[in-house]
């Protein structure tokens, strides 16, 4: 036994020596010779008087801006000219020597710089140098700045997680209370309301019920609004028949899972669906106040088919059928109750129903022109021999922006789903051809979005409609959402516009949605913060679009790391468990999504049916993630996995 403990005293000997010899021969290497050393000290130095000398270029800038935001200011500008450099060769050098390699300086640029200086200076054997005065955040200093601005932006984070949710609001949540209670019981931070859609009463009704919610559940919740900005939209399109269709679920072998939900409502047109409603047919009040739930109801649909809806409960102004088979339903189908006398009561007509939009079907090599005259959008015109007399014309809301689009500039509609060049700018029109498209075509219908990436826009950030909405924001809500914002004029004359209403106090968040926002996003950034509090949100959807899918990874990286050097809060929004909310399953794509917006301080959710477990969901992923991720840098918990002594038998 004896011999046994004196052997392994002896392996232990030679193991330490061995881990010795193999730091001396690293520190001993060509690497890390004083000639080394020298040299990475002088290259560090040359970059902090960058630093220095970037700052004192943009002095009065940083002078301008809010006094909370001082620091945050300097530092941003800090980290600018770092990254003017491309480092990465001097980033593996330091690396080799257990040193920072300045790959987490975001938020405490120059503090890193001179602790690197100060560890160079002791493995040299040289005199440490007192570190250049300059009025910037310490190491721990940076991250708290980064949570102070985003309290007071986003208020305090719930206690299990410190990332926030954000949820917009459809227009359900007007009249659904019990709706918007649930989702702020489980863990909705903010309720964003689009002024893009709805009116200014039901805000007031989205606002009211968040109110009674926060009172009864004891919890916070803030309220961000957005201004509708200078959206470029598609004109209206030729209607379509007035026929609902729906579709029971089936599975793969064409067996009804799912019967379609069908509601059967007496209410007026524009009164709020019950959300989970496959299609929805207007009735006589009188004839539905008759229908009792476990009727069957039969009709003949637009093709013929008989069909059956079984009624199943009732609600305000309505009741709720189901229907197992696929129906086609035009305005005047008459339904007929088949458990009642033979009276009056037994039938009643479908009223009018919108008309469906067909849109335009554009497919590769078609031309389009976009016109700035209110017409009807409609299709090619095209011969017997398949000439095209015409090409298909859909006019657009901003027509103004005509004079500056040029000739070879990129257009996109509808999110990016249909791509084209302009050919030829004429009087009042675009002459497109498209060029990005499904091989069996899209189609493009009315008020959707156009994206104009090549082309510099220079329009008021501010339409009439959101200086009149702005009223409304600054007595109701707590933050006010800038869209499509661009220059920084932009962001004075909305700061002048809350001043002039006593709005002060609101807090801003920069929508960054186009090219031109995000190459000027340090300049925004700037002009933003001479009012407290700031925040900026990456509205991924029309950023895709503008800078390409193929840059979103990258650009949304870019805008994270600013923000952190800039220390103001980000909110991670579009498509964020998109699935979920719409249809009631993620993908595992979406969950990846949701988990990496950990790295922001807030993650927006869009409406859709399902939207309450959507927020449930992510506030799972996002508690778990806070474990693993804190911004940039992995935390290294301890994991469950572990080696075990015997593998397992093959």
């Amino acid at each position: 036994m004896l011999s046994l403990l004196r052997e392994k005293q002896s392996n232990r000997h030679v193991d330490c020596t061995n881990a010795f010899t193999a730091v001396k021969d690293e520190f001993e290497s060509p690497l890390a010779s004083p000639e080394a050393f020298e040299s990475l000290i002088s290259r560090l130095r040359e970059i902090r008087g960058s630093l220095i000398g970037h700052e004192s270029d943009l002095h009065k800038r940083a002078s301008t801006v809010h006094l909370a935001y001082r620091k945050s200011a300097i530092n941003l500008i800090h980290y600018l000219a770092l990254r003017r450099q491309d480092i990465r060769t001097l980033q593996d050098e330091l690396a080799a020597l257990g040193l920072s390699s300045l790959g987490r300086t975001e938020a405490h640029v120059m503090s890193t710089l001179n602790a690197v200086l100060v560890a160079l200076h002791h493995l040299a054997g040289r005199k440490i140098e007192a570190p250049a005065s300059s009025e910037c955040p310490g190491f721990r200093e940076g991250r708290s700045i980064l949570a102070a601005h985003t309290d007071a932006l986003l208020g305090p984070a719930p206690e299990h997680r410190a990332v926030r949710i954000m949820v917009t609001m459809s227009a359900a949540a007007a009249d659904d209370y019990s709706l918007v209670r649930d989702l702020v019981s489980h863990g909705m931070n903010c309720m964003r309301i689009n002024c893009a859609h709805d009116t200014p009463e039901i805000w007031g009704r989205m606002v009211n019920h968040l109110e009674r919610a926060r009172q009864e559940l004891g919890l916070p919740c803030r309220i961000l609004m957005d201004i509708a900005g200078p959206k470029l939209r598609t004109g209206a399109t030729e209607p379509g028949p007035q026929v609902v269709v729906w579709h029971p679920g089936r599975d793969s072998f064409g067996r009804v899972t799912e019967p379609a939900r069908i509601w059967l409502t007496s209410a007026q047109p524009g009164h709020p669906i019950p959300s989970g409603a496959d299609a929805v047919l207007p009735i006589s009040a009188q004839w539905l106040d008759e229908v009792k739930t476990g009727e069957r109801i039969h009709f003949k649909d637009a093709r013929g088919k008989r069909r059956v809806l079984e009624v199943v409960g009732s609600g305000e102004a309505g009741r709720w059928a189901r229907c197992s088979q696929t129906a086609y339903v035009t305005a005047g189908t008459v339904l007929l109750r088949v458990d009642v006398g033979n009276d009056a009561s037994r039938e009643a007509q479908v009223g009018d129903l919108p008309r469906r939009e067909q849109g335009i079907l554009l497919r590769k090599g078609d031309f389009l022109l976009l016109t700035g005259e209110p017409m009807v959008g409609k299709s090619a015109s095209i011969d017997s021999d398949g000439r095209t007399l015409s090409p298909a014309t859909i006019s657009c809301t901003l027509p103004e922006i005509f004079s500056m689009v040029r000739a070879g500039e990129k257009i996109w509609f509808d999110d990016g789903k249909i791509g084209g060049i302009v050919r030829e700018v004429e009087p009042g029109a675009l002459r497109i051809e498209i060029t990005e498209a499904r091989s069996s075509g899209n189609r493009l219908g009315a008020d959707k979005g156009i994206n104009l990436p090549d082309t510099k826009i220079e329009l008021p950030a501010l339409t009439p409609k959101d200086l009149e909405d702005l009223e409304f924001i600054v007595r109701h809500a707590d933050l006010v959402g800038m869209s499509f914002v661009r220059h920084e004029r932009d962001i004075v004359q909305l700061q002048s516009r809350l001043r002039d209403l006593d709005g002060g106090h609101l807090g801003i968040v920069l929508k960054i949605e186009t090219r031109q926002g995000f190459e000027r996003l340090p300049n925004l950034m700037l002009a933003a913060m001479r009012q407290q509090p700031v925040g900026i949100m990456i509205a991924r959807g029309d950023l895709a679009v503008e800078c390409g899918y193929e840059r979103m990874a990258e650009v949304q990286e870019e805008i994270l790391w600013i923000c952190e050097a800039a220390h103001l809060p980000v909110i991670w929004a579009t498509q964020v468990l998109e699935s979920l909310a719409k249809k009631g399953q993620a993908s595992r794509a979406e969950i990846t999504d949701a988990a990496m917006g950990e790295r922001a301080e807030c993650v927006m959710l869009n409406k859709g049916p399902h939207i309450v477990a959507a927020v449930s969901a992510l506030d799972d992923i996002l508690r778990r993630m806070q474990d693993h991720q804190s911004k940039k840098s992995s935390r290294l918990r301890p994991l469950h996995l572990r080696a075990t002594e015997e593998s397992e038998k093959l």
